[in-house]
Protein backbone atom coordinates (compact mmCIF):
# COMPACT_ATOMS: atom_id res chain seq x y z
CA UNK A 1 0.00 0.00 0.00
CA UNK A 2 1.18 3.33 -0.60
CA UNK A 3 1.54 5.54 2.20
CA UNK A 4 2.38 8.60 0.69
CA UNK A 5 0.65 11.76 0.44
CA UNK A 6 -2.22 12.29 -2.06
CA UNK A 7 -0.61 15.12 -3.25
CA UNK A 8 2.60 13.06 -3.64
CA UNK A 9 0.84 10.19 -5.14
CA UNK A 10 -0.72 12.55 -7.78
CA UNK A 11 2.43 14.39 -8.79
CA UNK A 12 2.64 14.56 -12.45
CA UNK A 13 5.71 12.40 -13.97
CA UNK A 14 5.37 14.18 -17.81
CA UNK A 15 4.63 17.20 -19.29
CA UNK A 16 1.81 15.44 -20.75
CA UNK A 17 0.29 15.41 -17.18
CA UNK A 18 1.10 18.78 -15.57
CA UNK A 19 -2.25 21.36 -15.90
CA UNK A 20 -1.51 24.58 -15.98
CA UNK A 21 1.71 26.60 -16.97
CA UNK A 22 1.11 26.42 -20.63
CA UNK A 23 3.29 29.63 -21.39
CA UNK A 24 5.94 27.98 -19.62
CA UNK A 25 5.29 24.00 -20.96
CA UNK A 26 3.00 24.53 -24.10
CA UNK A 27 4.37 23.60 -27.54
CA UNK A 28 7.56 26.24 -28.51
CA UNK A 29 7.40 27.13 -24.76
CA UNK A 30 11.14 27.17 -22.84
CA UNK A 31 10.49 24.10 -20.33
CA UNK A 32 9.26 22.25 -23.50
CA UNK A 33 12.09 23.34 -25.43
CA UNK A 34 14.58 22.54 -22.79
CA UNK A 35 13.36 18.91 -22.50
CA UNK A 36 12.87 18.20 -26.17
CA UNK A 37 16.63 19.63 -26.89
CA UNK A 38 18.15 17.72 -23.64
CA UNK A 39 19.70 20.85 -22.81
CA UNK A 40 18.86 21.78 -18.67
CA UNK A 41 19.74 24.79 -17.97
CA UNK A 42 19.82 27.28 -15.16
CA UNK A 43 16.54 28.71 -13.53
CA UNK A 44 14.60 30.36 -10.74
CA UNK A 45 11.17 29.28 -10.80
CA UNK A 46 8.89 31.82 -8.82
CA UNK A 47 5.30 31.26 -7.79
CA UNK A 48 3.17 30.27 -5.08
CA UNK A 49 2.87 27.82 -3.36
CA UNK A 50 1.64 24.38 -5.18
CA UNK A 51 2.10 26.04 -8.41
CA UNK A 52 4.72 22.94 -10.03
CA UNK A 53 8.04 24.06 -9.38
CA UNK A 54 9.01 20.82 -7.94
CA UNK A 55 7.25 19.13 -10.55
CA UNK A 56 8.25 20.86 -13.10
CA UNK A 57 12.39 21.13 -11.75
CA UNK A 58 11.80 17.03 -11.38
CA UNK A 59 10.79 16.18 -15.14
CA UNK A 60 13.50 18.69 -16.61
CA UNK A 61 15.68 16.83 -15.00
CA UNK A 62 14.71 13.28 -15.43
CA UNK A 63 13.55 13.66 -19.22
CA UNK A 64 17.18 15.37 -19.82
CA UNK A 65 19.08 12.25 -18.73
CA UNK A 66 20.35 14.14 -15.71
CA UNK A 67 20.92 13.22 -12.09
CA UNK A 68 18.11 15.04 -9.75
CA UNK A 69 19.39 15.92 -6.31
CA UNK A 70 17.28 18.49 -4.16
CA UNK A 71 18.17 20.36 -0.77
CA UNK A 72 15.44 22.96 1.04
CA UNK A 73 17.46 25.99 2.17
CA UNK A 74 14.82 25.71 5.50
CA UNK A 75 16.92 22.30 6.38
CA UNK A 76 19.94 22.23 4.48
CA UNK A 77 23.16 23.57 5.86
CA UNK A 78 27.08 23.70 4.71
CA UNK A 79 27.72 20.09 4.81
CA UNK A 80 24.80 19.15 2.74
CA UNK A 81 26.03 21.35 -0.19
CA UNK A 82 29.09 19.95 -0.21
CA UNK A 83 28.32 16.78 -0.52
CA UNK A 84 26.03 17.77 -3.19
CA UNK A 85 28.99 19.60 -4.99
CA UNK A 86 31.06 16.56 -4.69
CA UNK A 87 28.11 14.02 -5.86
CA UNK A 88 27.43 16.45 -8.87
CA UNK A 89 31.67 16.54 -9.42
CA UNK A 90 31.70 12.91 -9.41
CA UNK A 91 28.53 12.48 -11.81
CA UNK A 92 30.55 15.10 -13.87
CA UNK A 93 33.73 12.89 -14.10
CA UNK A 94 31.14 10.04 -15.46
CA UNK A 95 29.84 12.54 -18.40
CA UNK A 96 26.56 12.89 -16.51
CA UNK A 97 24.76 15.99 -15.54
CA UNK A 98 23.58 16.98 -12.27
CA UNK A 99 20.74 19.03 -11.36
CA UNK A 100 20.40 20.85 -8.07
CA UNK A 101 16.97 21.90 -7.22
CA UNK A 102 17.11 24.12 -4.21
CA UNK A 103 13.17 24.81 -2.75
CA UNK A 104 12.83 27.86 -1.21
CA UNK A 105 16.37 29.20 -2.45
CA UNK A 106 15.61 32.92 -1.05
CA UNK A 107 15.96 31.47 2.44
CA UNK A 108 19.51 31.01 1.81
CA UNK A 109 21.68 33.98 2.54
CA UNK A 110 23.65 36.09 0.15
CA UNK A 111 27.09 33.79 1.32
CA UNK A 112 25.34 30.46 1.06
CA UNK A 113 24.35 31.30 -2.60
CA UNK A 114 27.92 32.70 -3.57
CA UNK A 115 29.00 29.41 -3.04
CA UNK A 116 26.81 27.63 -5.67
CA UNK A 117 28.40 30.18 -8.47
CA UNK A 118 32.00 28.33 -9.42
CA UNK A 119 30.03 25.38 -9.63
CA UNK A 120 27.27 26.83 -12.03
CA UNK A 121 29.55 28.95 -14.19
CA UNK A 122 31.55 25.53 -14.24
CA UNK A 123 28.56 23.37 -14.99
CA UNK A 124 28.75 21.07 -12.47
CA UNK A 125 25.39 21.73 -11.66
CA UNK A 126 22.64 23.48 -13.51
CA UNK A 127 20.60 25.26 -10.43
CA UNK A 128 17.38 25.27 -10.70
CA UNK A 129 15.85 27.60 -7.71
CA UNK A 130 12.57 27.49 -6.36
CA UNK A 131 11.09 30.71 -4.50
CA UNK A 132 7.69 32.54 -3.14
CA UNK A 133 9.51 35.75 -2.79
CA UNK A 134 10.25 38.00 -5.40
CA UNK A 135 14.01 36.72 -6.68
CA UNK A 136 14.63 41.06 -7.77
CA UNK A 137 14.99 41.31 -4.23
CA UNK A 138 15.65 37.53 -2.51
CA UNK A 139 18.18 35.88 -5.05
CA UNK A 140 21.64 37.55 -5.67
CA UNK A 141 22.42 39.56 -8.69
CA UNK A 142 25.31 37.11 -10.67
CA UNK A 143 22.70 33.73 -9.86
CA UNK A 144 20.27 36.09 -11.45
CA UNK A 145 22.48 36.78 -14.73
CA UNK A 146 23.96 33.38 -15.10
CA UNK A 147 20.19 31.75 -14.91
CA UNK A 148 16.52 32.27 -16.72
CA UNK A 149 13.73 33.19 -14.22
CA UNK A 150 10.87 31.73 -14.57
CA UNK A 151 6.86 33.07 -13.47
CA UNK A 152 4.32 30.43 -12.76
CA UNK A 153 1.20 31.20 -12.07
CA UNK A 154 -1.19 30.07 -9.75
CA UNK A 155 -3.47 27.31 -10.97
CA UNK A 156 -6.97 28.52 -11.90
CA UNK A 157 -10.14 26.93 -10.73
CA UNK A 158 -10.45 25.45 -14.08
CA UNK A 159 -7.01 23.52 -13.40
CA UNK A 160 -7.85 22.70 -10.19
CA UNK A 161 -11.12 21.11 -11.01
CA UNK A 162 -9.10 19.10 -13.50
CA UNK A 163 -6.74 17.99 -10.90
CA UNK A 164 -9.32 17.00 -7.91
CA UNK A 165 -11.43 15.30 -10.38
CA UNK A 166 -8.10 13.17 -11.74
CA UNK A 167 -7.35 12.08 -8.38
CA UNK A 168 -10.39 10.99 -7.66
CA UNK A 169 -10.90 8.89 -10.52
CA UNK A 170 -7.74 7.72 -9.64
CA UNK A 171 -7.92 7.21 -6.25
CA UNK A 172 -11.73 6.09 -6.86
CA UNK A 173 -12.82 8.49 -4.44
CA UNK A 174 -16.44 9.67 -4.69
CA UNK A 175 -17.35 12.88 -4.41
CA UNK A 176 -20.31 15.33 -5.98
CA UNK A 177 -19.91 18.27 -8.77
CA UNK A 178 -20.50 21.02 -5.60
CA UNK A 179 -17.76 19.19 -3.47
CA UNK A 180 -15.15 19.19 -6.73
CA UNK A 181 -16.30 23.37 -6.74
CA UNK A 182 -15.54 24.03 -3.27
CA UNK A 183 -12.34 22.49 -2.68
CA UNK A 184 -11.09 24.14 -6.24
CA UNK A 185 -12.33 27.27 -4.76
CA UNK A 186 -10.39 26.91 -1.09
CA UNK A 187 -7.22 25.71 -2.63
CA UNK A 188 -6.27 29.16 -3.58
CA UNK A 189 -4.42 28.04 -6.40
CA UNK A 190 -2.40 25.48 -4.65
CA UNK A 191 -2.72 21.96 -5.40
CA UNK A 192 -1.36 20.61 -2.72
CA UNK A 193 -3.90 22.12 -0.39
CA UNK A 194 -6.34 20.94 -2.62
CA UNK A 195 -5.18 17.20 -2.57
CA UNK A 196 -4.44 17.60 0.93
CA UNK A 197 -8.27 18.92 2.22
CA UNK A 198 -9.50 16.26 -0.80
CA UNK A 199 -7.27 13.46 0.69
CA UNK A 200 -8.80 14.79 4.32
CA UNK A 201 -12.43 14.96 3.59
CA UNK A 202 -12.25 11.22 2.24
CA UNK A 203 -11.01 9.96 5.81
CA UNK A 204 -14.20 11.79 7.38
CA UNK A 205 -16.23 10.09 4.67
CA UNK A 206 -15.57 6.63 5.15
CA UNK A 207 -16.15 5.74 2.44
CA UNK A 208 -19.37 7.83 1.30
CA UNK A 209 -19.62 10.80 -1.18
CA UNK A 210 -17.55 13.49 -0.03
CA UNK A 211 -20.30 16.53 0.58
CA UNK A 212 -19.51 20.27 0.31
CA UNK A 213 -19.98 20.10 4.29
CA UNK A 214 -16.99 16.95 4.64
CA UNK A 215 -14.81 19.44 2.20
CA UNK A 216 -15.77 23.13 4.88
CA UNK A 217 -15.07 20.40 8.05
CA UNK A 218 -12.16 19.15 6.15
CA UNK A 219 -10.65 22.81 5.27
CA UNK A 220 -11.61 23.96 8.70
CA UNK A 221 -10.68 27.44 8.54
CA UNK A 222 -12.00 29.34 5.14
CA UNK A 223 -9.88 32.44 4.44
CA UNK A 224 -12.42 34.46 2.09
CA UNK A 225 -10.97 38.08 1.48
CA UNK A 226 -7.26 37.05 1.11
CA UNK A 227 -5.25 34.76 -1.15
CA UNK A 228 -1.40 35.40 -1.17
CA UNK A 229 -1.19 35.27 -4.53
CA UNK A 230 -4.08 36.46 -5.89
CA UNK A 231 -6.21 39.04 -6.40
CA UNK A 232 -7.43 39.42 -2.78
CA UNK A 233 -3.72 39.86 -1.81
CA UNK A 234 -3.83 43.11 -4.12
CA UNK A 235 -6.96 44.11 -2.76
CA UNK A 236 -5.71 44.23 0.50
CA UNK A 237 -2.66 45.49 0.00
CA UNK A 238 -3.82 48.30 -1.43
CA UNK A 239 -6.83 49.37 1.03
CA UNK A 240 -3.57 49.43 3.42
CA UNK A 241 -1.87 52.15 1.07
CA UNK A 242 -5.09 53.90 0.49
CA UNK A 243 -6.15 53.96 4.70
CA UNK A 244 -2.40 55.17 5.26
CA UNK A 245 -3.19 57.58 2.48
CA UNK A 246 -6.45 58.81 4.03
CA UNK A 247 -4.60 59.05 7.16
CA UNK A 248 -7.31 56.23 8.64
CA UNK A 249 -4.58 54.39 11.23
CA UNK A 250 -7.80 52.03 12.67
CA UNK A 251 -8.04 51.04 8.82
CA UNK A 252 -4.69 50.25 8.36
CA UNK A 253 -3.96 48.39 10.98
CA UNK A 254 -6.92 45.96 10.33
CA UNK A 255 -5.78 45.33 6.90
CA UNK A 256 -2.05 45.27 8.36
CA UNK A 257 -3.40 42.60 10.69
CA UNK A 258 -5.67 40.81 8.64
CA UNK A 259 -2.20 40.21 5.88
CA UNK A 260 -0.38 38.79 8.70
CA UNK A 261 -2.82 36.54 10.03
CA UNK A 262 -2.93 34.82 7.05
CA UNK A 263 1.25 34.76 6.83
CA UNK A 264 1.66 37.39 4.16
CA UNK A 265 6.02 38.15 4.26
CA UNK A 266 6.65 40.74 6.36
CA UNK A 267 9.11 41.97 4.07
CA UNK A 268 6.67 42.73 1.22
CA UNK A 269 4.47 44.84 3.50
CA UNK A 270 7.84 46.47 5.04
CA UNK A 271 8.26 47.27 1.67
CA UNK A 272 5.25 48.94 0.29
CA UNK A 273 6.06 51.14 3.42
CA UNK A 274 9.40 52.24 2.50
CA UNK A 275 7.77 52.78 -0.94
CA UNK A 276 4.59 54.97 0.53
CA UNK A 277 7.55 57.30 2.98
CA UNK A 278 8.42 58.84 -0.19
CA UNK A 279 5.62 58.61 -2.45
CA UNK A 280 2.58 59.93 -0.32
CA UNK A 281 4.53 61.91 2.52
CA UNK A 282 7.34 63.31 1.02
CA UNK A 283 8.79 66.56 1.94
CA UNK A 284 5.72 66.72 4.51
CA UNK A 285 7.78 64.64 6.83
CA UNK A 286 10.80 63.37 5.29
CA UNK A 287 11.87 61.24 8.49
CA UNK A 288 9.11 59.15 7.84
CA UNK A 289 11.70 57.41 5.30
CA UNK A 290 14.33 56.98 8.00
CA UNK A 291 11.72 55.18 10.35
CA UNK A 292 10.42 52.95 7.06
CA UNK A 293 14.20 51.70 6.14
CA UNK A 294 14.75 51.11 9.73
CA UNK A 295 11.33 49.35 9.86
CA UNK A 296 12.75 46.95 6.93
CA UNK A 297 15.52 46.35 8.19
CA UNK A 298 14.13 45.42 11.56
CA UNK A 299 12.02 42.79 9.76
CA UNK A 300 15.15 40.99 8.12
CA UNK A 301 16.83 41.29 11.23
CA UNK A 302 14.25 40.11 13.83
CA UNK A 303 11.67 38.46 11.76
CA UNK A 304 7.93 37.28 12.83
CA UNK A 305 6.40 37.66 15.51
CA UNK A 306 8.81 39.90 17.24
CA UNK A 307 9.28 42.04 14.43
CA UNK A 308 5.03 43.08 14.42
CA UNK A 309 5.98 45.40 16.74
CA UNK A 310 7.90 47.44 13.99
CA UNK A 311 5.61 46.96 11.67
CA UNK A 312 2.57 47.99 13.85
CA UNK A 313 4.72 51.33 15.00
CA UNK A 314 5.71 51.87 11.27
CA UNK A 315 1.94 52.06 10.24
CA UNK A 316 0.40 54.00 12.82
CA UNK A 317 3.14 56.62 12.09
CA UNK A 318 3.20 56.43 8.23
CA UNK A 319 -0.60 56.71 8.79
CA UNK A 320 -1.28 59.76 11.07
CA UNK A 321 2.02 61.79 9.26
CA UNK A 322 1.24 64.72 7.27
CA UNK A 323 0.74 63.76 3.43
CA UNK A 324 2.44 65.24 0.52
CA UNK A 325 2.54 64.74 -3.32
CA UNK A 326 5.31 67.22 -3.80
CA UNK A 327 8.27 64.38 -4.63
CA UNK A 328 5.77 62.14 -6.72
CA UNK A 329 4.53 64.95 -9.09
CA UNK A 330 7.97 66.39 -9.25
CA UNK A 331 9.49 62.61 -9.93
CA UNK A 332 6.71 62.12 -12.80
CA UNK A 333 7.42 66.09 -14.29
CA UNK A 334 11.22 64.85 -14.84
CA UNK A 335 10.66 61.72 -16.12
CA UNK A 336 8.03 63.42 -18.46
CA UNK A 337 10.52 66.06 -19.62
CA UNK A 338 13.47 63.37 -19.95
CA UNK A 339 11.21 61.30 -22.19
CA UNK A 340 10.24 64.58 -24.76
CA UNK A 341 13.88 65.86 -24.43
CA UNK A 342 16.18 63.29 -23.99
CA UNK A 343 18.97 64.40 -26.04
CA UNK A 344 19.04 68.38 -24.92
CA UNK A 345 22.88 69.34 -24.51
CA UNK A 346 24.28 70.07 -21.22
CA UNK A 347 24.54 73.47 -20.77
CA UNK A 348 28.16 74.85 -21.58
CA UNK A 349 28.27 76.30 -18.07
CA UNK A 350 27.82 73.38 -16.33
CA UNK A 351 30.16 70.64 -18.37
CA UNK A 352 33.50 69.26 -17.12
CA UNK A 353 36.67 71.38 -18.39
CA UNK A 354 39.61 68.70 -17.41
CA UNK A 355 41.38 70.66 -20.49
CA UNK A 356 42.63 73.98 -21.51
CA UNK A 357 40.83 73.79 -24.60
CA UNK A 358 37.60 73.10 -23.08
CA UNK A 359 38.07 76.04 -20.61
CA UNK A 360 38.52 78.30 -24.21
CA UNK A 361 35.67 76.52 -25.61
CA UNK A 362 33.46 77.98 -22.27
CA UNK A 363 33.32 74.88 -20.91
CA UNK A 364 32.27 75.64 -16.94
CA UNK A 365 32.20 79.11 -17.48
CA UNK A 366 31.28 81.36 -14.19
CA UNK A 367 30.89 78.27 -12.59
CA UNK A 368 31.86 78.75 -8.61
CA UNK A 369 33.18 76.26 -6.30
CA UNK A 370 30.69 77.35 -3.38
CA UNK A 371 27.94 76.07 -1.63
CA UNK A 372 24.23 77.57 -2.74
CA UNK A 373 25.83 79.14 -6.21
CA UNK A 374 23.20 79.76 -9.08
CA UNK A 375 24.51 80.72 -12.03
CA UNK A 376 23.12 83.29 -13.93
CA UNK A 377 22.52 81.54 -16.91
CA UNK A 378 20.60 78.93 -14.63
CA UNK A 379 21.30 74.99 -14.84
CA UNK A 380 18.42 73.84 -17.13
CA UNK A 381 18.89 73.84 -21.38
CA UNK A 382 17.34 76.77 -22.48
CA UNK A 383 14.29 74.97 -23.88
CA UNK A 384 13.56 74.38 -20.39
CA UNK A 385 14.69 77.24 -18.79
CA UNK A 386 10.88 77.56 -17.07
CA UNK A 387 10.31 74.31 -16.43
CA UNK A 388 9.16 74.19 -13.03
CA UNK A 389 8.46 70.60 -11.75
CA UNK A 390 7.14 71.49 -8.64
CA UNK A 391 4.50 73.81 -9.85
CA UNK A 392 5.36 77.32 -7.88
Amino acid sequence: MDTRPLAERQRPQTLEEVLGQQHLVGAGKIIREIIEHKQPTSLILWGPPGSGKTTLARIIARDTGAEFIELSAVTSGKADVVKTIERAEQNRRLGMQTVLFVDEIHRFNKAQQDAFLPHVEDGTIILIGATTENPSFEVINPLLSRSRVLVLEPLDKDSMADIIKRAAKTEKIKLSPKAVDLLAELSGGDARVALGNLELAQQLAGGKSITPELVETAAQTRLPGYDKKGEQHYNVISAFIKSMRGSDANAALYYLARMLQVGEDPKFIARRMVIFASEDIGMAAPAALNLAVSTFLAIERIGLPEGEYNLYHCATVLAKAPKSREVSNAMYAAKDAARQHPDLPVPLQLRNAPTKLMKDLGYGKGTKWEAGFKHPKGFLPDELKDMDFFGH
